[in-house]
């Protein structure tokens, strides 16, 4: 009796049943991966951009919040160039050009040397600011040099010493020996550039 009922089981109709029954839910099955899964790796994906976008929100508000901060401290150091002394304060580009070659000459002559030239170049100008350009030439010994750069470089306003060239001066012959006998005598020639801001 039971092995009657164990063949039932396996009728073709049961099977053709059960077959059916496993390609609907096959169907059912596929049916949701194709439609579901896109609209979850989507759903996925924009969870992803929106942390990425309040990351980024929380960040530029941090940003944010230092603006005054740095606004108050680009004053302060605006303030402070003013202040300190670095660009040459004449109206114009000739005056700051006659008082550097004034200050250049006594540099010069305080240290004990001898101003052959100086020369004012041309101005140029580069961003907001206009380069004062002074050619020099003098004379003097080593430690001459050495006060006469210290002054200009420890010097307000601000001048920078550019394409230096130093040679030694050629000796003298003595008359006695007919030799010729060497000398400490430097023959310098530099360029000093000041700064000024373009007048607006």
């Amino acid at each position: 009796m039971s092995k009657l009922k164990k063949i039932d089981l396996f009728t073709p109709e049961l099977q053709q049943r059960w077959l059916a029954l496993g390609l609907l839910i096959a169907v059912v099955i596929v049916s949701i991966l194709l439609i579901f899964a896109p609209l979850i790796g989507k759903g996925l994906e924009l969870i992803e951009d929106k942390n990425n976008l309040v990351i980024k929100l929380q960040q530029y508000e941090r940003i944010l919040a230092k603006k005054d901060a740095v606004t108050a401290n680009m004053a302060d150091i605006t303030e402070q160039h003013k202040t300190q002394g670095y660009f040459n304060s004449q109206e114009t580009d000739a005056l700051a050009s006659a008082e550097m070659q004034e200050f250049i000459k006594k540099a010069i002559v305080d240290a004990g040397g001898q101003l052959s030239s100086t020369q004012a170049l041309p101005v140029s100008t580069k961003d907001d600011f206009n380069r004062i350009t002074v050619r020099v030439r003098m004379t003097g010994n080593s430690e001459v040099l050495r006060a006469v750069l210290y002054k200009i470089e420890t010097s307000e306003p601000l001048i920078i010493i550019d394409q230096i060239d130093i040679r030694p001066m050629r000796g003298t012959r003595n008359r006695m020996t007919r030799q010729i006998e060497s000398s400490n005598e430097l023959n310098v020639n530099f360029q000093a550039v000041s700064f000024m801001r373009k007048p607006a």
